[in-house]
């Protein structure tokens, strides 16, 4: 009789909480005089960066997300674990936006999403756990280190970069030569003005329209499509 008390108690306890999905935004602005890229950390939520020609200022919206939380203790995570900064450090502007912890209890785990406009020109770089990464319209170099989640580029670069661990990879439109380390996921990329490098775990492969030279490192496993490819083609 005494365990199907407490039981009853817990199950009462969850009833009355007061549980909610918690989300609150927040903006983030700094001057780009004298910026010659901006660095972005993020962990768990979407990250979406466009470039502007006409702007300046590198502005940030941060959608802050803590699911099936109560009121009492969201306030407590923003608190204690939340890391959100935009500062500038010598030429460079540096972007954080995660939660930094653990032990926040059952069902989801608060994230982060951050949505960028910068000033095209600048050089971009991203290292990133989780969540989908979509970046537009930046003329800068890019470097991507991704752990899992789609990335989709367009209009893009300067060279490019990508290390990617899982999640699928779609880029078009690259000013420059791209290279791409893939561990699993298709790879789509067309309209490239330089050259473009592979390698890859497995996966589907798509190339299309490339100025210079195409170089498949490594397949693991996928098919590999390549079409309008004005250099050489070597695979290994």
């Amino acid at each position: 009789m005494r365990t199907i008390l407490i039981i009853t108690m817990f199950t009462a306890s969850l009833v009355y909480a007061d549980w909610n999905d918690i989300r609150e935004t927040r903006e983030l602005e700094l001057d780009a005089q004298n910026i010659g890229g901006i660095e972005i950390e993020s962990r768990s939520g979407s990250l979406e960066v466009t470039g502007d020609s006409g702007s300046s200022r590198i502005l940030v919206t941060a959608i802050i997300e803590l699911p099936d939380t109560s009121d009492e203790k969201a306030e407590k995570i923003i608190a204690d674990d939340l890391v959100l900064t935009l500062e500038k450090k010598g030429d460079t502007a540096l972007l954080k936006g995660y939660f930094d912890g653990g032990g926040w209890g059952w069902g989801d785990s608060p994230r982060v999403s951050l949505e960028v406009s910068m000033p095209s020109h600048l050089a971009l770089s991203v290292n990133d756990s989780s969540g989908s990464i979509v970046v537009n319209e930046v003329k800068g170099n890019i470097e991507i280190d991704d752990s899992s989640g789609s990335i989709d580029m367009d209009d893009v670069g300067g060279t490019i970069e990508i290390t990617d661990s899982s999640g699928s990879i779609s880029v078009a439109g690259v000013g420059d030569s791209i290279s791409i380390e893939d561990g699993s996921g298709s790879i789509k990329v067309r309209d490239v003005a330089g050259s473009v490098t592979i390698d890859d775990g497995s996966g589907s492969i798509s190339v299309r329209n490339v100025d210079q030279d195409l170089i498949i490192l490594g397949d693991g496993s996928g098919s590999v499509n390549y079409a309008n490819i004005q250099g050489t083609v070597e695979e290994h």
